[in-house]
């Protein structure tokens, strides 16, 4: 039965998935807070959707200064239409004076490829981190994909089921950010409920 087999690999993920990890990223996250860093949260899919809610969670309950640039459709979408896809979140960090205090987070479940060309926006962005000296954290589904390779900080979510790779990854996207934003390190704010 599917749902009996969806469960029992989200219990397994949450015994495997490396708490270590999350804990040095909740660490490298407040320093870049207490710098005075910004954290800009970028994916694709139903990963933008996450990194949109992402950054509600990270400003108002953490109150570290925080943005999604594909939030604002008309930009991108102005962007995607006269410069092309694979810049779109590149320019939009170069007009936001991205810098070495500030970190990108993408949220996605390969991490991208630049063979297969898949994501090449997000590659982009992680090569300009990379170029100035900026964080790269992430969380990913899987293991071979350039945020594995060249991120500071990303937690990998472990592979249980092949069939179930993307939906895993996204619903622990948010399990692992949540679980960053609640912990006593950077929570400020309580929720309401």
């Amino acid at each position: 039965m599917h749902l009996s087999k969806y469960f029992e690999n989200v219990s397994k993920i949450s015994k495997l998935i490396d708490l270590n990890l999350i804990e040095d990223l909740v660490q490298e996250i407040k320093k870049l807070k207490n710098n005075k860093g910004r954290i800009f949260f970028i994916g694709v899919g139903g990963s933008a959707a996450n990194c949109s809610h992402a950054v509600n969670d990270f400003r108002k309950l953490c109150l570290i200064e925080s943005y999604c640039p594909l939030d604002n459709v008309s930009e991108l979408t102005a962007r995607i239409n006269d410069e092309g896809w694979e810049t779109s979140i590149l320019n939009w960090l170069k007009v936001s004076n991205f810098d070495k205090n500030d970190a990108i987070f993408i949220m996605s479940v390969g991490g991208g490829n630049i063979s297969k060309n898949v994501s090449v926006n997000l590659i982009e962005a992680m090569n300009l981190s990379l170029q100035i000296g900026a964080k790269i954290f992430g969380i990913v589904g899987r293991d071979g994909g350039y945020l594995k390779q060249k991120g500071n900080n990303v937690i990998l979510i472990p592979n249980t089921d092949e069939d179930l790779i993307t939906p895993l990854a996204e619903s622990f996207q948010a399990v692992v950010w949540h679980s960053i934003v609640s912990h006593p390190e950077l929570q400020i704010n309580k929720t309401k409920w």
